[in-house]
């Protein structure tokens, strides 16, 4: 697996495009809209530091497999004022979404 400290932007990119939403900005977190709904997009090779910001109610954070659970764990454990999922990649393109489940 390609981890280390490179974030998943490519593949972050890839999946909201296949998934149908328009992908804006050139830097590696970036907006993700479809129809009603924007999300902020947020690639990382380290689980990412998950933020307060009542700016942003959707959050997507991608990062790699095996740095899922421990996000996961850090959001559960905090109250971060917005909805978020976690998209696990793989190198491969294969990945999984973890939902917030208090939303």
């Amino acid at each position: 697996m390609v981890t280390g400290n490179t974030p998943p932007v490519e593949q972050a990119r890839s999946i909201f495009d296949d998934l149908g939403y328009t992908v804006t900005g050139e830097d590696e977190e970036f907006t993700a809209a479809r129809k009603w709904r924007s999300v902020r997009v947020t690639p990382t090779a380290d689980g990412g530091t998950p933020g307060d910001d009542p700016n942003e109610p959707y959050r997507c954070f991608v990062t790699w497999q095996d740095e899922g659970t421990e996000l996961r764990r850090r959001l559960d454990g905090s109250d971060p004022g917005y909805e978020w999922a976690i998209i696990e990649v793989t190198d491969a393109g294969d990945y999984e979404v973890l939902r917030d489940p208090a939303r």
